[in-house]
């Protein structure tokens, strides 16, 4: 490791956050050999601007490393509710590097080990003045009499006085702070309810955490409560809080001198990237602080002009514009975020975009002015919503459906959504809000709504904002779609075969799945109590149990504690350690162990158990409508990167069939007296495409002859006749079938069938020479994909795959996987949205549709049309597509889902 103890001043800047920064703000800028840009060029134009700033300061760039570390094996759930780094963003990091170091900056990564613990110890060690450049307010606790904090976005220096100002206590207590409140961008939990003014209160009179912790027994109050069930989890909370400032970084062999530019190379990497502005400067010392490309810096004002509707004048004539208008954008502003329980506070439109409305309802703060009543809109304005000849566009449009749908003002004709046209275009490329794709396609800064309702505790609902605020807002909304829809729709009408998936497929699914979601679905509350209780009594009996296998009680959500006992105690082997050399108590870790000591199963018995009964058992009673009776979930057709659905409040995607516990689950959802639940599951959905794809002929002549798949598979791999398959070559062919088709190695084969990596090897070797179009249409696969940079379900659908030429290996192999499973995958997605639709169509059918869950619809019927219903979706799923191998779809009724699947 270098000499850092020098007296100039260093700088360390938070490289990550900086980096995020950079890609979001951008538009996805490309060069001209079509490879992704903006992260590159707008960090270099910070990166420009701050050594214009600090010419001659040390300056080091701290960037986080790639995949898990340290923290991740002290807790399992740690940033696990963060999304994975956009593929586009990650094709621009060996840029990136190149670009740093050519300007002379010395970038630090440290495997397994987070950019804020080597900032922090790099400021320790360091005896000059230190700023730290981030946005990060764990960083708070670095802060001293050296140490000072840069926040650039603000223009904001922190010190120790404006830690104490900010966060109520002094940045030696930062860490027990956070313990407490929690820190959602980590995923640490803290103690429920307690926010910064209880924890600031308790540590000021306690002095510290573990003083909190030594009183929680005495301490007053409801939420003492949640301290004492959270105690045991506190130092776990504050361990992960805590910057680390004492690490051994001399094996890294650190460079921390600031060097001159390498103007050559620059220029160079400038050129390569199309970055050429960065080039007029007098000297090559630095860039341009102000250089930016075309439209690279969002606009951020509008020369539309913005109407607040509040008398029956102003009602006329909105009614007149949208009464003459080809195609309405509309929008809606509600008090909460679920469609089926929020209150409607007011209305946008926009028919072009020089002018937009704002229609206000239900502001009710003090001094709010008189608005229009909701009988006098639904009289001058349904019957134009309910025009289905009068086209109508949102931003994610299914939530106004609802909620409109909700308050009297039914909407038809929807044509557009600007959401899914984005996602249609690229499902990866962006996120698909509309502040993301405002920025994104028009170059334009929109409105945030915490900059109109604030953030956190204090944030205000829409109907507690002042109109002068809250018009321009909701107005704003109507016209950036407007103009998002002219652009987006431009972009489609290059990709006939993607227009004609979103026009066909996605645009009329929002409706269908509208309607899936304000029938929603009856759940059994009583037995939903009893499973609970049953859980929990199960949970109590596997942990004496395994206090029993420990020979002491211990916290079995800990992961701290598990590996004292694991390990310390009972001397189990490691079978992996953290890159901070402490032994891994992951779940497949503890899988592995099972077979060594009889605790390690009984943790993750115990850990499925508990998620089980707070997920589903315990949450699902209270998420019932109190107005229907039913569990009303949300459906988002623009998440998943292959175009599968998923779901939200609640995730009805993920509650587990193969375990007894997870199928106790589904008995709780039932059908109402009269009626019956019908399950109706597309059968081994995947495999039948990849037939279709490769053409084996193998595989097409099993299904053909409606030979199970699984055991002819077996017959061809054992070498053995049909009906010699025994039990175990079924299952080891069944992990054959599935896992090869989502890349699974021979030693991952060999773990899931617990048989040696060679013998593995031979079944996948024998697999392929007995299946050889599916080697063959895996390995076209990965060369179309590289060739084009993408690829497609046979509908057209598309999945973007810039690491397909990674020079990094494992980029690249995770890239040719992702190629050979989306087109199974998304195949399969396309297909269970045209039998949503083409049953949604069909007016004579009695069955109401509750859940889409994968490849399986699940439907209310009435008892006496059940077996009819089943006939009729049946025919119309097996008919949905013409594939060279038959679509089946297999159907259950029973009085429950669990019964009917």
């Amino acid at each position: 490791m270098a000499d850092t103890h020098s007296k100039q001043p260093l700088i360390l800047i938070d490289g990550s956050s900086w980096l995020f920064r950079a890609y979001h703000v951008l538009p996805p800028l490309t060069n001209s050999q079509g490879e992704p840009t903006g992260a590159i060029y707008g960090m270099t134009n910070m990166l420009n601007k701050f050594m214009r700033d600090y010419p001659d300061e040390s300056i080091v760039v701290v960037f986080d490393p790639p995949g898990p570390t340290f923290r991740s094996d002290m807790f399992a759930d740690y940033k696990a509710h963060r999304p994975p780094v956009p593929e586009e963003l990650i094709a621009q990091f060996d840029g990136l590097w190149a670009v740093i170091q050519s300007l002379g900056l010395p970038l630090v990564q440290v495997g397994g080990v987070e950019a804020d613990d080597v900032i922090g110890t790099l400021a320790k060690q360091a005896e000059s003045e230190v700023l730290i450049v981030t946005g990060d307010k764990d960083m708070a606790q670095l802060v001293d009499d050296r140490v000072k904090l840069l926040d650039t976005m603000q223009d904001r220096t922190t010190d120790v006085a404006e830690v104490h100002n900010k966060f109520g206590v002094g940045p030696e207590r930062i860490a027990d702070y956070l313990a407490l409140v929690g820190d959602t961008s980590d995923n640490i939990p803290g103690v429920a309810k307690v926010g910064p003014k209880t924890a600031t209160k308790w540590l000021a009179h306690y002095d510290s955490l573990d003083g909190v912790i030594a009183a929680a027994d005495d301490i007053k109050g409801k939420v003492a409560d949640n301290l004492r069930a959270a105690v045991d989890d506190l130092p776990l909370y504050k361990d992960l809080a805590t910057i680390r400032c004492e690490l051994d970084l001399s094996e890294e062999n650190l460079d921390l001198t600031r060097r001159e530019i390498d103007s050559e190379r620059f220029e160079a990497l400038c050129q390569t990237y199309d970055m050429r502005r960065f080039l007029r400067t007098e000297s090559n010392s630095a860039a341009r602080d102000d250089a930016s490309p075309d439209n690279a810096e969002p606009e951020t004002s509008s020369n539309a002009i913005y109407h607040t509707v509040l008398d029956d004048a102003a009602l006329g004539r909105l009614r007149d514009a949208l009464a003459t208008a080809k195609l309405i954008c509309v929008d809606t502003e509600t008090d909460a975020l679920s469609a089926m329980t929020s209150n409607l506070v007011g209305l946008s439109f926009a028919v072009t975009v020089d002018e937009a409305w704002y229609l206000p309802l239900a502001h009710d703060y003090p001094g709010a002015p008189d608005q229009l009543a909701l009988e006098r809109v639904q009289a001058e304005l349904g019957p134009i919503l309910a025009d289905a000849t009068i086209a109508k566009l949102g931003q994610h449009i299914k939530y106004d459906v609802n909620v409109l749908r909700r308050h009297g003002l039914p909407l038809a004709g929807v044509a557009h959504d600007t959401m899914l046209a984005s996602y249609v275009l690229n499902s990866t490329a962006t996120r698909h809000d509309m502040d993301s794709l405002a920025r994104t396609y028009l170059n334009r800064a929109t409105t945030k709504f915490e900059t109109v309702a604030g953030k956190g505790v204090k944030q205000l609902t829409f109907n507690q904002i002042d109109l002068e605020t809250a018009a321009p807002y909701a107005a704003e909304d109507a016209e950036i779609t407007l103009r998002l829809h002219a652009e987006l729709q431009r972009r489609l009408a290059e990709l006939p075969t993607q227009k004609q998936l979103y026009d066909q497929t996605e645009i009329p699914l929002l409706s269908a799945l509208a309607d899936v979601e304000a029938t929603g679905v009856c759940v059994d509350e009583e037995l939903l109590v009893r499973i609970s209780r049953e859980l929990a009594e199960r949970m109590q009996t596997l942990a004496d149990t395994a206090y029993a296998a420990a020979g002491e009680a211990f916290n079995l959500g800990s992961p701290n504690q598990i590996k004292t006992i694991l390990f310390d105690r009972l001397g189990l082997p490691v079978i992996r350690k953290t890159p901070k050399g402490a032994p891994s108590t992951a779940e497949d870790v503890l899988e592995e162990l099972a077979d060594q000591h009889e605790l390690p199963r009984l943790i993750v018995d115990w850990r499925e158990l508990s998620k089980l009964r707070s997920t589903y058992a315990d949450k699902l009673p209270g998420q019932i409508n109190p107005a229907t009776g039913r569990i009303h979930t949300s459906y988002h057709q623009a998440v998943t990167a292959t175009g599968r659905l998923s779901s939200s409040d609640p995730n009805l995607q993920n509650i587990p069939i193969r375990t007894e516990s997870g199928r106790r689950i589904r008995e709780a959802f039932v059908a109402p007296p009269g009626w019956q639940i019908l399950a109706a599951d597309y059968s081994q959905i995947e495999l039948r495409i990849m037939a279709h794809l490769s053409g084996d002929p193998g595989l097409l002549a099993a299904f053909n002859d409606e030979r199970d798949i699984h055991t002819a598979t077996a017959s061809e791999v054992f070498g053995v006749e049909l009906v010699a398959v025994s039990a175990d070559q079924r299952r080891a062919a069944k992990a054959i079938n599935f896992g090869l088709m989502y890349g699974m190695s021979a030693h991952g084969l060999s773990r899931q069938l617990d048989v040696s990596r060679a013998e593995a090897s031979a079944y996948i070797e024998r697999f392929f020479e007995r299946f050889a179009g599916v080697s063959r249409y895996m390995e076209n696969t990965r060369t179309q994909a590289k060739a084009q940079g993408y690829v497609e379900t046979l509908f057209g659908r598309r999945l973007y795959l810039p690491e397909i030429s990674a020079r990094q290996a494992t980029r690249r192999q995770a890239a040719e996987r992702a190629a050979i499973n989306a087109p199974l995958q998304g195949t399969a997605a396309d297909l269970i949205k045209k039998a949503m639709l083409a049953v949604h169509a069909d007016t004579e059918l009695a069955a109401r549709m509750v859940m889409q869950v994968h490849d399986e619809l699940v439907f209310e019927v009435p008892a006496d049309e059940a077996d009819d219903c089943a006939r009729r979706i049946t025919s119309l799923m097996a008919n949905i597509a013409q594939l060279d191998v038959a679509l089946i779809a297999e159907t259950g009724i029973a009085a429950n889902w669990q019964q009917a699947h």
